[in-house]
Parts: structure tokens; C-alpha cells; sequence
């Protein structure tokens, strides 16, 4: 912001973001304050450190926490929605059970990995692995595996779509804030995950279900499935989760075609078919689709709630990824991302290395994959705008960096842990063992795949 001022030395600088940093985590970890909470707080204490003036304290942080929302908010509220109409319809049991059919019993992981990567495009990582827990186990049951075989394609497919493709608010804040297309994100990050899934994911649970022969739990033995009455079909499924990508898509070719010169600027139907392909609109089509292909079976009045009830859940992690948004505008406005430009610089250290590092560490320390992918592209938003000959792809890239950062080494302190851990009955031990071991594959592989194209493109 215009005539906010803050202390010079790059030095002492560099030590209050630092000691930010610090004092979230031991906020977050150690006193148990809610992420929100914490980052509003520090965002506060850092800004008043650094010497911005106390009339602009506020408008900077609100600035950086509008601009967040923004960008978020409309996307995850239609997601969510999407993604409940789906659960709630019965349409993620139709695209499992299709699959497997499809696909034969001994390949039921795969199919199950590949319903989940589909699936996972709407929804968030805790509801999808919710939904089809008790189809999954249900299929470990009938050809007697370990359920490791089943359950780790399906978690990793909704833990790599959830961090590397939009409209997940992780990559969607990152993109925001470093200033990526969303729609190119969509076309690199859609790719990159399946390969990462496939490599990090599928075939180590082959490794893992084998080494660690894990029971159907207890909970889940003689449980009955409830099947939906009347649920959509597979083909209805599918076009529901296709129509979104394939308008990003339009929006995304007509722009390249634009920039390519093919086709010219100024073009009336060229900005309509773009806009409709604008992710939050791609969306809103997307969600009246959805109402229009399920009112007459479901009724407006459930139509209604389910989409009411869908938006409880993720306020906190809208709340969450504004207030990283606004803890990265106070550091940008203090000056404390400019510092860190110039020590990454000096440094020699490559954007996207830097990028990955700070995210992984970012992610040990707190836990939370959102906030370490908002906090780490809120840090690196003045290196990227300072780093000259960086393309629209490189940005891609430096987005899945930062993702890939946080999603490895999933620990104590991560929801997901506990929720994979509880759901399949394993100890803490074999958690880290499995769960913790294929998370770090996925971040890393992901990353080494951002990387390596960075350089060829």
C-alpha cells in the first residue's frame, strides 16, 4: 500500500519474519490456537513490529485478506457444493461401483484410485475419503486384501487433488497470490497429479499392502452398505465432473490461441466463451447443472439444504486461507518478503527449490497443508514478481513446488493423519510407516516433476 512505512535493515527484517513464523507455530502447536486465531494475531504483532504505521496496520491486513476471500471463497463455496450434491446423491458410489465392475476385483484398487482421482476434483480430502471408506472396505471384504491395497490409492488420489488441481483452496490462494493462471494450473496440475498418484500412491501401495497386512477394522465388518434409492447414472456422474474441466479447458486453449496469435483480441465471442470458462462461473454452470439433473429426483427442498449444509464445513477453511492471505500481505507491505528476495538471490538458490523448501518446512512445523501453501506463496510472491524470465508455465510450476512441499511428511500434527490412522484401525507406528512414507512420495515426486519441466519449458 501507498506511504506505509517500515523499518529499513533487511537484517532485522529477516529476524521478525522469523520470529513470526515461530511464534504461529508455537501458537498453533504448543498453546492449541486456531489457525485463524494465530495468523490474524501475528499478522497484527508483525505489522506494528516492522514500523507500518498504525493508521495503515489495519487496511493492509484487511487488503491482503480481501484480496484472499476474493479469489477463494466463490470457488471452494460452488466445489463444496458440487462435491455434497454428489456425496449425498449416491453418484460417488455409482462411479466406484462402475469402475470396479468395469475394471475386474483384482484391479479394484486401481479403479477405486481412479474414481477417487475423478471424484476428488469437487470434493475435499476428509469428505471424499468419508464417502468411500465404507465402499472401499466393503471391497476389501469380498477379496479378503489388506486394506492398504484399497485404502492408499484412494487417499492419495483426494490428498494430490486436493493440493495440486483447482478449485481446491490451496493452489487456488497460491495462484492468486503468485499471480498464476488458474486455468493453466488446471491444464499442468491435472496431469502432474495423476502421474504422482500413480507413482507415489498406486504402485507403493502394492509395496505397502503387502509388508503391512492391515484387517478390515471392526467397526466396518459386518457393516451393511445403504445404497441410495434411485441414484443418478455413471454417465450422469461423469458429465457432471467433466463439464467443469472441459470449459476451464476452453477458457485456457482460446487464451494460448489469443497469445499465439491466432486469434485476435478484440473478439466479442472469444471474451464470452472465456468468461465462461472463468473458473467460478465454469463452476456456477456447473452447480445449475447439477440442480437441474437432481431436483426432480431429490426435491428443491433437499436440493436446497444440501447445498446449505455443504457451506458449514468449509468456512473454517476459507477463514484459514484468508488470514494466510492477510499474514502474507503484512509481510509483503512490511517489506520482510523483499529481504527475503534478496538473501533467495543472493543465495543463488532456484525459485522453485527455495519454493519447495520453505513450504516443507512451513508444513513440519504446523501440520496444516493450506496454511503452509498460502504462508509459503505469500513469501515468495515478491521473489517470483522479482525474478525476471519466469513464464506463465513457470509459475505453474512453482505453484505444484510449493504443493508438493505441503504434502510431504504428514505427521502428529495434521488432521489428516489422524483421520487416515482412525478410520483403518492402525497404530500411530504404522501410520508413519505407511501414510506418512506416501505422502512424502507424492510432495516429492511432484516436486522432481515441476522441477524437471521447468527446465525443459
Amino acid at each position: 500500500m501507498d506511504s506505509v512505512t517500515h523499518a529499513a535493515d533487511p537484517a532485522f527484517l529477516l529476524a521478525t519474519g522469523a520470529g513470526a513464523i515461530v511464534v504461529l507455530m508455537i501458537l498453533i502447536i504448543r498453546f492449541k490456537v486456531h489457525a485463524f486465531a494465530a495468523l490474524t494475531l501475528v499478522s497484527l504483532l508483525t505489522a506494528l513490529v516492522t514500523g507500518i504505521t498504525t493508521d495503515k496496520v489495519v487496511p493492509v491486513m484487511m487488503s491482503g485478506f480481501g484480496s484472499t476471500l476474493a479469489a477463494v471463497a466463490l470457488l471452494v463455496g460452488l466445489g463444496s457444493m458440487i462435491g455434497k450434491i454428489l456425496e449425498e446423491t449416491g453418484g460417488a458410489r455409482v462411479l466406484a461401483d462402475t469402475l470396479i465392475n468395469r475394471f475386474g476385483e483384482q484391479r479394484a484398487p486401481f479403479a477405486l484410485g481412479v474414481a477417487s482421482l475423478m471424484f476428488g476434483f469437487p470434493i475435499f480430502f476428509d469428505a471424499g475419503l468419508i464417502v468411500l471408506m465404507p465402499i472401499l472396505l466393503s471391497v476389501a471384504r469380498k477379496v479378503n486384501g489388506s486394506v492398504l491395497h484399497f485404502a492408499l490409492p484412494v487417499a492419495g488420489a483426494f490428498a494430490v487433488m486436493h493440493a495440486f488441481v483447482p478449485p481446491h483452496p490451496g493452489p487456488v490462494a497460491a495462484s492468486d497470490l503468485l499471480g498464476a493462471d488458474i486455468g493453466l494450473l488446471l491444464v499442468t496440475g491435472l496431469p502432474l497429479a495423476v502421474i504422482t498418484w500413480y507413482l507415489g500412491a498406486y504402485l507403493y501401495s502394492r509395496y505397502a499392502g503387502n509388508k503391512f497386512v492391515i484387517p478390515v477394522p471392526e467397526l466396518y465388518q459386518s457393516k451393511n452398505d445403504e445404497k441410495v434409492s434411485n441414484p443418478p447414472s455413471f454417465t450422469t456422474v461423469m458429465t457432471v465432473l467433466l463439464v467443469p474441466v472441459c470449459l476451464i479447458f476452453l477458457d485456457t486453449g482460446l487464451n494460448s490461441l489469443q497469445v499465439a496469435g491466432y486469434i485476435a483480441d478484440d473478439l466479442a465471442w472469444v471474451d464470452t466463451l472465456r468468461m465462461l470458462g472463468n473458473t467460478p462461473v465454469a463452476l456456477l454452470l456447473t452447480l445449475l447443472l447439477c440442480l437441474a439433473l437432481f431436483t426432480h429426483r431429490f426435491g428443491k427442498a433437499n436440493m436446497e439444504k444440501l447445498c446449505t449444509d455443504s457451506l458449514a464445513p468449509i468456512c473454517a477453511v476459507i477463514l484459514v486461507t484468508g488470514a494466510g492471505g492477510m499474514f502474507g500481505g503484512v509481510l509483503r507491505s512490511s517489506g520482510i518478503g523483499d529481504a527475503l528476495a534478496d538473501l533467495l538471490s543472493a543465495s543463488g538458490m532456484p525459485v522453485i527449490v527455495a519454493a519447495f523448501v520453505i513450504s516443507t518446512c512451513l508444513r513440519v512445523a504446523q501440520g496444516s497443508a493450506t496454511v503452509a501453501l498460502t504462508t509459503t506463496a505469500s513469501l515468495m510472491a515478491p521473489v517470483v514478481s522479482a525474478t525476471s524470465g519466469l513464464s506463465e508455465l513457470d509459475l505453474c510450476f512453482i505453484v505444484i513446488a510449493i504443493a508438493g512441499g505441503a504434502t510431504v511428511l504428514s505427521h502428529f500434527n495434521d488432521s489428516g493423519f489422524w483421520l487416515v490412522s482412525r478410520l483403518l484401525g492402525m497404530d500411530e507406528k504404522t501410520t508413519l510407516k505407511t501414510w506418512t512414507v506416501m505422502e512424502t512420495l507424492l510432495g516429492s515426486i511432484a516436486f522432481l516433476l515441476a522441477a524437471g519441466l521447468s527446465v525443459v519449458f
